[in-house]
């Protein structure tokens, strides 16, 4: 008898005149982690809401646990067919508490009270059988990213789902998180219910995943068992039609005089005696766990965590970085971690995401020059090789990589000296990190400097001059590209002793 759960044959998509999937075949096996892979636009999330009763196909058959639809009408009988979807952007209510979440909807009751004590139990039992021992009374917003995955997959158990639907799960999140996240989807696995994996991250193919399929431009392209045949090199080849070469990616460029100096920056409970130097076209990185401060640290130097103790001098002259706008009138840009909450607005079009920057720049007695706009639109798109059908659209028809280069585009777009980029590439597929980092290779050569933020060793490693090692608020050390690896920037990141370096020298 096949271990087959689904199986979708000739699906077939296309929006308007955009033809998104072209006969695209999935079989998922029982207690299995398939991988679905491809860069952003290939047509992995259309097909997996196809499967999930988000979107009808246009053509094709489904084959769920034995039964032949041409179609899952909604989110509802996806839900009834055993399949749970855990999206990009979680959807719990921060207000609330984990039990009041994973019954939100469908609360029990004693009589015409809720009964409070049933549903603590019931989600205790759940969130046991992940093996998290979370309090069920916890409001979620005291939970850091990996715990809120975990509700959200809870929340989908507690229906009797056996198919689970992970839309980049691990793309927010650090090492030790992730190392959870998988503990879960293992633990899962075992019990026999099979998991869909969409990531851009191929290591974490490699370590978590039993198969995998990979789509190109809506085509399938590949597919197969994740054994010693494949490797990140196969996969990444497969996703983007070429070989991509990071080899030849970092250029050794002349550091010009010193642009930004902070001296023993504070912030109680977030940083403490922080001291670093950049050069004008230098690229800095700085990396860690969560909750290192890195975060705060930057966001202070941007203007948008003030106020600090300590010192930051801007070409030679004392700044107070009190606010976002000084910044920026500084020429410092700042491209924010998480995209879906500080880097675009929802609301607005592809344009007007990628002009806000600059709309003063743009407008001639209170109008907006049409012409200007889009010169400075195409001039972005083009740069960025962003994929754009229209720029009138809304900023989230785009897929996550092209959000991020709109982001990224609005950054540029002031002609700063210094871009303060906090996970530059997250969410974005290997084609456009290839893109990205060589743009910001490019930019520097011409002498604008780079702030790094990354949690990604690979990433920082790759780009950067020089790197420093944050833990618990400090910078554990400066290290310079010659003597940085990933073993070494590990060890300090978790708390590994090594002499710390005073101010750095640009």
């Amino acid at each position: 008898m096949s271990d087959i759960i689904v199986s979708m044959k000739g699906i077939d998509k296309s929006f308007s005149t955009n033809k998104v999937l072209h006969g695209v075949d999935l079989d998922l096996h029982k207690g299995s982690i398939h991988a679905l892979l491809g860069e952003n636009g290939a047509g992995k999330s259309t097909l997996m809401n196809i499967l999930g009763g988000v979107l009808p196909p246009d053509a094709g058959e489904i084959n769920i646990s034995g039964k032949t639809l041409r179609k899952v009408s909604n989110t509802v009988a996806a839900k009834r067919l055993g399949i749970g979807f855990v999206h990009q952007e979680l959807t719990l209510l921060n207000d609330l508490t984990v039990y009041e979440n994973l019954f939100i909807g469908s609360e029990l009751k004693s009589g015409i009270f809720l009964d409070k004590k049933t549903m603590i139990d019931q989600s205790k039992e759940i969130l046991d059988r992940v093996g998290v021992d979370l309090d069920p009374k916890t409001l979620v917003r005291n939970l850091n990213t990996s715990y809120k995955q975990v509700v959200e997959i809870a929340r989908i158990l507690m229906h009797d789902a056996n198919i689970i639907i992970m839309d980049e799960p691990t793309a927010s999140l650090t090492d030790i998180e992730i190392a959870n996240v998988f503990k879960i989807m293992r633990s899962l696995r075992d019990q026999g219910i099979s998991l869909v994996f969409i990531s851009h991250k191929l290591n974490e193919v490699m370590e978590i995943c039993d198969r995998y399929t990979v789509l190109r431009n809506g085509y399938l392209v590949a597919s197969g068992e994740v054994d010693e045949t494949i490797n990140e090199h196969v996969l990444s080849t497969h996703m983007v039609g070429v070989e991509l070469d990071y080899d030849g990616l970092y250029i050794k460029r002349e550091v010009g005089e010193p642009l930004l100096e902070a001296k023993d920056l504070e912030r109680e409970g977030e940083y403490r005696d922080v001291n670093f130097k950049i050069g004008k076209g230098e690229i800095v990185g700085f990396t860690g766990l969560l909750g290192d401060g890195r975060n705060e640290l930057f966001e202070s130097v941007a203007g948008a965590n003030f106020p600090y103790k300590g010192e930051i001098a801007f070409k030679g002259n004392k700044v107070r970085m009190n606010s976002r706008s000084k910044a920026q009138k500084l020429g410092i840009s700042y491209v924010p971690r998480n995209r879906k909450e500080n880097g675009i607005v929802k609301d607005l079009t592809i344009v007007a995401n990628m002009t806000l920057s600059v709309i003063k720049r743009l407008t001639k007695a209170f109008i907006i020059s049409g012409k200007s706009e889009k010169e400075y639109t195409d001039k972005y798109i083009d740069d960025l090789n962003m994929k754009v059908h229209s720029v009138k659209n809304l900023i989230t028809s785009l897929s996550g990589g092209n959000q991020q280069k709109a982001v990224l585009a609005k950054a540029l777009g002031s002609n700063p000296d210094l871009i303060i980029m906090d996970n530059p590439t997250q969410g974005v597929d290997v084609g456009a990190k290839l893109e990205i980092y060589s743009l910001i290779m490019k930019l520097a050569e011409q002498g604008v400097s780079f702030f790094i933020l990354s949690s990604e060793a690979p990433e920082v490693l790759m780009l950067c001059d020089r790197i420093f090692v944050m833990f618990e608020g400090e910078v554990r050390a400066e290290l310079d590209r010659s003597e940085a690896s990933e073993q070494k920037i590990m060890f300090l990141a978790t708390g590994g002793v090594e002499a710390k370096t005073d101010t750095a020298t640009a």
